[in-house]
């Protein structure tokens, strides 16, 4: 797995140590980033699937069919 290198600022970091040793949410910072990533991933998925379907004026996929889709994107 990649160990990339990142640089927060004071208040970001503040942030994410709070969410870790504080509120015990995440047990490092490296799992919170992961998941503020991924997080990230489906709703930029669902806001070009949402895009798309302005721009046609419609949508040929059911719902199941969309959860689906957007289910498979999350795990990539």
């Amino acid at each position: 797995m990649p160990r990339p290198s990142i640089s927060l600022t004071d208040k970001n970091d503040e942030w994410l140590r709070e969410h870790v040793n504080e509120r015990g949410e995440y047990s490092n910072k490296s799992e919170l980033v992961n998941d503020l990533i991924r997080r990230a991933r489906r709703d930029e998925f669902i806001n070009n699937k949402l895009e798309n379907a302005e721009k046609t004026g419609f949508t040929t996929q059911s719902l199941t069919e969309i959860l689906s889709e957007i289910k498979s994107g999350i795990r990539r």
